[in-house]
């Protein structure tokens, strides 16, 4: 049977990876050059990108990120409470036009990061670490004021974010450990860490600077302000790995805190009287709360994965799913944790369980499919990497994956289509060159030079 695509010709480019992707996106979003007035502080500055971009980049991108954190939140009443909390801001800042959304993400670890069109979220493991409303307001507006300032569209267009735009895996993951970018590699994870990783001190400065302003404009007390810099400070100087991406992304400083000391007793002095609403986030984080004694096993567990500690991993993670037998991420985590550990039926029961609790979160199919592939199960693989591609489109590395099990089946038209489809996205890399490769030897394409 000749193949659809025999008489189409894929000819690669002298374009690095890191090119090909910025282009990619720049011809979908639009690249325009030129000044903008900062929205912040009113002067013209050099920007290279729209604020239509900044929106596009983001709905394209942080998708991928929430699944990567495992999903959002299962407790539709805390997710809408944040988005109130976030929403109710956004008229007191400089841009109260951008679609914002909030939401907290299932990942155990410390962070809380934003998208340049407005989509933020907030860990579990952060949302732990608040005490009150007032908090939790000072951390989304931190998180708003990067959106406002325009940081992301800053740096892009200082050329400083041209690996960010369809993955930044080695970014994010290597952030939290060199098994982590190894074993994020392995299983064709997409994140879009560098659009997170690009904060300077100055960037964090301001950021603080304009959140403080959006919180107490919002009528919650300066203290709240105080407290959030004092348990970062706090964590900071532990520096545990729970918080090692949080600190990569924003970096942090005695300065901050103090800096956010004299806020409150000079500029922001008016609003301190201002209520912290604490009871009122107690309310909404209880049920959050009742898992923190597993959610810090299973930060445990990442620590000894990001050192290549696996059965100390696994053992966490064991300790964690006993007090949480149902947790998604928990669930998810010790799936990767068995995939490190080449144990792949494991690795299968624990990631078609975590389908099985929260069908509506891709990042498991994907695990799934991996590890069926390594135990050559390739038809089930082929449905795993379409039950995944259904739920969150988008992930070239899906559509490789599923070309390799379509191989495995020896179904070479549909593997070819596949192969096609991935080489139109990524040009560099392994996965690639077996792609291109194979379309050689099936006459699919003809080989350039």
């Amino acid at each position: 049977m000749s193949s659809p695509l025999r008489n189409e010709t894929f000819e690669p480019r002298n374009y690095s990876r890191r090119e090909f992707l910025t282009l990619s996106a720049f011809g979908a979003a639009g690249f325009l050059a030129g000044c903008a007035v900062n929205p912040v502080t009113g002067e013209n500055q050099l920007m290279l990108v729209s604020e239509a971009w900044e929106i596009q980049v983001d709905q394209q991108n942080s998708p991928h990120q929430f699944s990567s954190d495992y999903g959002k939140i299962q407790d539709d009443a805390l997710n809408q409470y944040l988005q109130q909390v976030g929403r109710d801001m956004a008229p007191h800042t400089h841009r109260p036009g951008m679609p914002y959304s909030f939401r907290g993400v299932n990942a155990a670890y410390i962070n809380a990061y934003a998208f340049p069109g407005g989509s933020i979220a907030a860990t579990r493991g952060i949302l732990l670490s608040l005490d009150n409303e007032a908090q939790l307001s000072a951390l989304l507006g931190h998180e708003m004021g990067h959106v406002n300032a325009r940081h992301t569209a800053q740096q892009m267009s200082k050329g400083m974010l041209t690996q960010a735009l369809v993955g930044g895996i080695a970014v994010y993951a290597g952030s939290r450990g060199e098994a982590y970018g190894e074993l994020a590699g392995q299983l064709g994870m997409l994140g879009a860490g560098a659009l997170l990783a690009a904060y300077s001190r100055d960037n964090e400065r301001e950021a603080d600077r304009l959140g403080a302003g959006y919180m107490t404009q919002s009528g919650y007390g300066t203290e709240g302000f105080v407290q959030l810099m004092a348990m970062l400070n706090s964590l900071h100087k532990k520096n545990s790995s729970a918080v090692s991406l949080l600190f990569s992304t924003h970096p942090m400083s005695q300065e901050r805190y103090d800096t956010a000391v004299s806020l409150k007793n000079t500029a922001l002095s008016g609003f301190v009287s201002q209520p912290l609403y604490r009871e009122r986030y107690m309310d909404y984080t209880a049920g959050l709360r009742k898992l923190k004694p597993a959610i810090e096993r299973f930060q445990e567990a990442e620590g000894f994965m990001s050192r290549k500690a696996y059965d100390k991993a696994e053992a966490s993670f064991e300790q964690g799913l006993k007090l949480a037998p149902s947790d998604y991420a928990g669930l998810v985590m010790m799936a990767k944790c068995q995939m490190a550990k080449k144990r792949y039926e494991q690795a299968l029961r624990f990631s078609e369980k975590a389908s099985q609790v929260y069908p509506g979160e891709a990042q498991a199919h994907h695990i799934s499919g991996i590890a069926r592939i390594k135990m050559k199960h390739f038809d089930q693989a082929v449905e795993d990497f379409a039950a995944y591609e259904d739920k969150l489109p988008g992930n070239p590395n899906t559509i490789f994956y599923r070309g390799y099990a379509y191989e495995g089946m020896g179904n070479r038209q549909k593997a070819a289509r596949d192969y096609y489809r991935y080489l139109q996205q990524v040009t560099e890399g392994d996965q690639a060159r077996y792609a291109y490769q194979r379309l050689v030897q099936w006459g699919v394409i003809k080989q350039s030079g």
